[in-house]
């Protein structure tokens, strides 16, 4: 599972508009990646790509990153 999490940032940080927009999330645009059950959430615009959180998908994504 952390190989396939290593994989899919490394591709993100190449590609960082792959994910899907959640501005919902934060004051800021967020992009949302899935790695089977977990969520990449991460900042399209920022280089290196700034990696917020990786958090299981059926966590409250909402809750946890209102303050962000």
């Amino acid at each position: 599972m952390f190989t396939e999490l290593q994989y899919a940032m490394q591709k993100l940080a190449e590609t960082p508009g792959m994910g899907h927009v959640r501005e919902d999330l934060a004051d800021e645009s967020l992009r949302v990646w899935r790695v089977f059950s977990f969520l990449v959430i991460y900042r399209p615009d920022t280089s290196p790509l700034h990696v917020i959180r990786v958090l299981h998908g059926a966590r409250d994504l909402e809750g946890l990153l209102g303050d962000e």
